[in-house]
């Protein structure tokens, strides 16, 4: 969307690390391929670049870790399909994947009641052990795993969520079906690396990078909705933000 690198990543002395070199030539290759296309084989880039084995092998993870290739389990690496861009703004995630065309999905992990620990209700502005709902789902894309969503909303505010709510539907879209309006939110992001359980219900390796996403929504009123913890796979997923000035 943006390009490669600032003057194709050419460093002030001149000199280009081999792998640098290989990369510039597989991405070259992988944009004629296009998405979806098995990328050839480490022996065959080798041989087709006439370079070795181990420099077109970490050209080909700088290139999974950016997002422009993938790895099928079981099956051949292939061409990958543009990242999910996400706005930073008041939306669920089902909005923002179907403005993308794409089929937004959600596998439940779990949907719980737990109580409050000092941090959780200090967000909340509930005391300390009252009872919290837990939502934690896999956000997916085109059945594609791309995010780990925990949610956890008061109880006492949402009673009726654990037997209404559809948990592969739009959990925005069942709280405004409650009458509670999205009026503002605070929202801390870092880059993290994923724990092994994270990495497990992605189907990912714990060494990807992912965008972590700390939320904290409220009412018109002041009254905090709900309190949301978002990991992101950073190889599929990007966020964009229109600023004003």
């Amino acid at each position: 969307m943006w390009g490669g690198p600032v003057r194709s990543g050419v460093p002030a002395g001149g000199a280009v690390p081999k792998y640098y070199l290989a990369k510039i030539e597989i991405v070259g290759l992988v944009d004629e391929l296009g998405e979806g296309a098995a990328v050839p084989s480490e022996r065959e880039l080798a041989a087709r670049f006439g370079i070795a084995r181990e420099t077109v092998r970490q050209a080909l993870q700088e290139l999974l870790v950016e997002g422009r290739i993938r790895r099928r389990h079981g099956r051949a690496t292939v061409v990958a399909g543009p990242k999910i861009v996400q706005p930073l703004s008041i939306e669920s995630y089902t909005e923002g994947v179907r403005r993308q065309g794409r089929t937004p999905g959600r596998a439940l992990v779990a949907l719980e009641s737990q109580p409050a620990d000092p941090v959780q209700a200090g967000h909340l502005e509930i005391e300390p052990g009252a009872e919290l709902l837990h939502l934690e789902r896999i956000l997916l894309s085109d059945d594609e795993p791309m995010g780990l969503e925990s949610t956890f909303l008061p109880a006492a505010r949402f009673p009726l969520l654990r037997t209404d709510f559809d948990p592969g539907t739009s959990l925005y879209a069942y709280i405004r079906g409650t009458g509670v309006t999205f009026h503002r939110a605070t929202e801390h992001i870092e880059t993290v690396l994923a724990s092994p359980r994270e990495a497990d219900l992605l189907g990912t390796g714990p060494a990807l990078p992912m965008l972590l996403l700390n939320r904290v929504s409220w009412d018109p009123q002041g009254r905090p909705i709900e309190r949301v913890r978002s990991l992101f796979r950073g190889d599929r997923f990007s966020l964009v933000a229109e600023l004003g000035g």
